[in-house]
């Protein structure tokens, strides 16, 4: 709440606010059948090993895009290893298209869930999860990304929640309420767990995630554009650069502070 307030209060009075879209936001529909599943099979829910659960998406057979605060543990600030978090795509009611333990794991160079910059922490609250094994695209086709086009004013959201954590949820229709500074609002519909859940834009034709669900709850969600700290993780993740693997992680440096509870805070 605080989070929230502060960007209420100091950020958002000097942010655009877009013109809402003439669509409605339509209710959250659960994905209770297997054909309800097709398109949204590389989405799933990304278990922390007792430490609650995230949302997520595959951008490549092997790769996870998540919020950063997602792989670190919200006690002791620790980086949670890899082999701790399994990422189960499509999960529902208790059967997933694949299910693959990480390998190595980096959230965003300047991440630091302890910064008092709020929009700072926003703007990095990202990072990828290598797994084990690749999962074949004809289970799961990895999702593009892309920036939000100028006509970007309905999105997508894609998640698992508090009271939903079985099967998918899916808001076919929200609104894009902000768009300034690196920073996106949204009046999708989340809750605890959604953190990471990919939001995603129509107008190329398959969705494409435009952003990742960061902050915020219930009709009040913020994340990041996220072309250019999507890049720079991968840029991460090549290098080396603060990438850690299995075997790496409780034990280790905390040395991106500590962020959500047992289910992840969105």
């Amino acid at each position: 709440m605080v989070l929230l307030s502060f960007f209420r209060s100091v950020l958002l009075s000097a942010l655009l606010f877009l013109p809402l879209a003439s669509v409605a936001d339509t209710p959250l529909k659960r994905l209770t059948l297997r054909h309800d599943m097709l398109g949204w099979e590389a989405v799933g829910r990304l278990d922390r090993s007792g430490r609650g659960f995230c949302s997520g998406a595959l951008i490549a057979p092997d790769l996870v895009l998540t919020a950063a605060h997602c792989l670190i543990d919200g006690k002791s600030g620790a980086r949670i290893d890899p082999a701790g978090v399994t990422f189960r795509a499509g999960l529902r009611d208790g059967k997933a298209i694949a299910e693959r333990a990480g390998r190595r794991a980096v959230v965003h160079p300047g991440y630091d869930s302890q910064d008092r910059d709020g929009l700072r922490n926003l703007l990095t609250d990202i990072a990828l999860l290598e797994l084990s094994e690749p999962i074949p695209a004809g289970h799961a086709a990895p999702f593009a990304t892309s920036s939000l086009s100028g006509k970007g004013r309905q999105v997508t959201v894609v998640s698992y929640a508090r009271g939903r954590m079985e099967a998918l949820g899916w808001q076919r229709a929200c609104r894009t309420t902000l768009k300034a500074q690196g920073v996106l609002g949204f009046s999708c519909d989340t809750d605890f767990g959604s953190s990471g859940a990919p939001v995603f834009e129509h107008s190329s034709g398959r969705p494409r995630i435009v952003s990742i669900v960061s902050r915020g709850s219930g009709a009040e969600v913020f994340g990041m554009e996220i072309e250019r700290p999507l890049a720079e993780v991968k840029r991460a993740l090549r290098s080396g650069r603060g990438v850690w693997q299995v075997g790496e992680g409780a034990g280790g440096t905390p040395a991106t502070g500590s962020g959500g509870i047992t289910f992840i805070r969105p």
